[in-house]
């Protein structure tokens, strides 16, 4: 078992550096199932147990420049084990999310713990999910790991890396944010622009109902603008075809809000009658003084709407780096 920050510590700052071997998954297009290993002698190989789980990163404007990065996280029930407190059964887990830039020399970080009492187990696919916050500059190619272990159960994690870009907002064009998606009628989230967003994995999006969440930035205060939303269906096997599927859109207009340091938000409601598959989103908006537009796309998956899923706030343990 990794017992805490400071072995936590040790293993992710040499994830980030590349080193100890360590058989860590790289997400280039879809995450494979692989399990971050201390060094032999740590954890007997008998006790060493990969905990799948699935992950989103969503990007914003930040102050002074900086972008703000959020990550979600969601791992099914069945892949934890549960400590018995009290008259409860306790869910455990610590969600690590690192971005390395070796370029500009930056790295920033975020460790958090989850729990959760609960008077009984719950069903295996029932989904646990959390979010983190970081501030970070903008960058090109960026080294992005995120981090679960499970904490009652000794050997049991997993780590996915890749490069990813992370975008600058601080340019005085028309843009969009990233689209984020979480579960209806959140009353407890991520909070952002007066909203209050349950985020999810966009792996994990039902097919009843969903919010949508994004932020327009640069748009003239009191001009009249459009926002289309579309939603076309996506081929993953040979059988499929996507011509097969008519692209859904809804249009919205409005006049321009936007907020002294140009950032306006949106969330917005979509009730769906989709079947389970993989979807592109696109969210368009145009600013009908200007003729200027902005577009931005997300891919995303529908599920059948039979799991429970539960919200569960992190707490920040310590930084890994300082």
């Amino acid at each position: 078992m990794i017992a805490g920050p400071f072995r936590i510590l040790w293993l992710v700052t040499a994830i980030s550096a590349g080193g100890l071997g360590l058989d860590i998954a790289s997400r280039e297009p879809e995450p494979p199932a692989a399990l971050a290993t201390l060094p032999s002698g740590e954890i007997s190989d008998a006790s060493v147990r990969p905990l799948p789980f699935f992950f989103d990163l969503y990007t914003f404007r930040g102050e002074n420049d900086s972008t703000t990065v959020v990550a979600a996280f969601a791992v099914e029930a069945g892949n934890l084990d549960t400590k018995r407190v009290g008259d409860n059964n306790r869910y455990r887990f610590n969600v690590t999310l690192l971005l390395a830039d070796a370029a500009l020399g930056s790295v920033t970080n975020r460790h958090d713990s989850v729990f959760v009492d609960l008077p009984r187990r719950m069903r295996d696919e029932h989904l646990l999910y959390t979010h983190i916050e970081v501030k970070t500059p903008p960058s090109r190619r960026i080294r992005r790991t995120v981090f679960m272990i499970d904490a009652t159960e000794a050997g049991t994690g997993q780590v996915y890396w890749e490069f990813v870009q992370i975008p600058d907002y601080s340019g005085t064009e028309l843009m969009l944010s990233d689209v984020a998606l979480g579960l209806p009628d959140a009353q407890i989230g991520w909070e952002r622009g007066g909203a209050t967003l349950a985020l999810l994995p966009t792996r994990q999006v039902p097919s009843r109902a969903f919010d949508i969440y994004y932020e327009i930035y640069n748009l003239p205060t009191g001009n009249p603008y459009t926002t289309e939303i579309t939603f076309e269906r996506v081929a993953v096997s040979s059988r499929e075809k996507a011509e097969d599927y008519v692209p859904v859109r809804l249009r919205f207009e409005g006049e321009s809000t936007s907020a002294a340091e140009g950032t306006m938000s949106e969330m917005r409601r979509v009730e769906t009658s989709f079947e389970k598959g993989r979807y592109r989103m696109t969210v368009t908006v145009e600013d009908l003084i200007e003729g200027k537009t902005a577009s931005r796309s997300r891919m995303f998956e529908l599920r059948t709407s039979g799991r429970d899923a539960t919200m569960v706030p992190a707490v920040p343990v310590a930084p890994l780096i300082r």
